[in-house]
């Protein structure tokens, strides 16, 4: 007779999940200082476009576009849905320091720039991804 093995095995455990993809440290970078160069850029002379532009673009897509996080696929939803998240986002910001009568343009872009600066490190709120029949 052969000899039996009685060693006892313990159960295996489960396979971990997969790491969430996130996006290229640059990009994500990019998205936590795009309101500190707005910061910045104010402090140029009044009337210039390199004044002006960064500010326009990050209050309209920097603090959505940080806050998003698209699945593949899905790049031009979050896209879409940065701009209108951005602008609620700036119009809380805005009524919040208007109401505790605070509100300067400084204060403004330090507000959603710090904002942005820490959504930025954050994963991001996953969007569904767009499926034909609306994902049934």
């Amino acid at each position: 007779m052969a000899p039996q093995d009685r060693s006892v095995r313990a159960p295996s455990a489960p396979a971990p999940a997969p790491p969430r993809p996130r996006p290229p440290l640059p990009l994500r970078a990019a998205a936590g200082l795009s309101g500190w160069v707005a910061l910045a850029a104010t402090l140029l002379p009044a009337g210039w476009p390199v004044r002006w532009v960064p500010v326009l673009l990050f209050v309209c897509f920097g603090p959505g576009a940080a806050l998003l996080r698209p699945r593949p696929g899905a790049r031009l939803e979050a896209f879409a849905l940065a701009a209108p998240v951005s602008l609620s986002l700036a119009v809380l910001t805005a009524t919040a320091l208007f109401l505790a009568e605070g509100f300067s343009a400084t204060a403004f872009l330090v507000a959603l720039a710090a904002f942005t600066t820490v959504v930025a490190a954050l994963p991001g709120l996953p969007l569904p991804a767009a499926v034909p029949g609306g994902g049934r």
